[in-house]
């Protein structure tokens, strides 16, 4: 699956099973509209179709803005709809990376956050300044911000609106690693290709018990893992898994 198509605002490219979803408005900052929303759950309805994709990166079109947010223009002031870029990348059962490989401002910032894994270029920056515009987070972010790196941090982000580093954003844990610009989509690639050859079922299953387990108390997290655990067991993967084991082969998954 590869779209390139002139005047779309995503780009979508593949390499074996590793999908690259790219945010295509850089004259605009990689802002997000009504175009974007729409291709972008489009999209992502055609990858979860697609057995054979097994790991998802994100990120945006050149190397100043990851996603400045909302386009201001992008939407008639009349509408109240929420148009919303995370919930059909959140939706994915693949695991999937945000290449953040450059400011993440607004509602870019909450697509990031949709991301299971958050990789930033040592030039990006973060914030929510949704207060100054009277308005509050609308596509995640007071959710999902305490639940990644606190209700401390979400806090002081959301209610002041303060612009952080990545090397502020590395250090409360809203991204795991960071690296020169230049390496940016190497690290995430390499991260992704090594992910896509594991058991597709075991992927989806482990993206499972921690997303869910998180609204779970401690003994129905446990239950959950181990259900799921349990589950696996009856799948041609780690009967694959075990074998490959025995031979000292590479296995071959089929996420069967």
């Amino acid at each position: 699956m590869e779209s390139k198509t002139e005047g779309n605002a995503i780009i979508f490219h593949r390499t074996d099973a590793v999908g690259t979803i790219v945010i295509h408005r850089p004259w605009e900052r990689n802002t997000i509209n009504e175009q974007v929303v729409e291709e972008l759950a489009e999209l992502c309805k055609q990858i979860s179709l697609d057995e054979t994709i097994r790991v998802v990166i994100v990120t945006g079109a050149g190397t100043k803005f990851f996603s400045a947010g909302a386009d201001p223009n992008g939407r008639a002031k009349e509408k109240l709809e929420l148009y919303s870029s995370a919930e059909p990348v959140a939706s994915l059962r693949c695991p999937t990376i945000a290449a953040i490989n450059g400011d993440a401002l607004g509602q870019g910032l909450e697509l990031a956050l949709a991301c299971d894994i958050r990789i930033a270029s040592s030039k990006a920056h973060f914030a929510l300044s949704y207060l100054a515009k009277g308005m509050i987070p609308c596509d995640g972010a007071t959710q999902r911000l305490s639940r990644i790196a606190g209700i401390t941090p979400a806090m002081e982000m959301i209610l002041t609106g303060r612009k952080i580093n990545a090397s502020e954003a590395f250090r409360i844990g809203l991204v795991c690693k960071v690296v020169p610009s230049a390496t940016l989509m190497a690290v995430a690639t390499d991260m992704a290709q090594y992910m896509a050859v594991q058991s597709p079922t075991a992927l989806s299953f482990a993206k499972e018990a921690i997303n869910k387990g998180m609204e779970l108390t401690l003994e129905q997290g446990l239950r959950l893992e181990a259900d799921l655990y349990f589950l696996l067991h009856t799948t041609e993967d780690r009967t694959e898994g075990i074998r490959a084991f025995l031979e000292k082969r590479h296995p071959k998954f089929k996420g069967k």
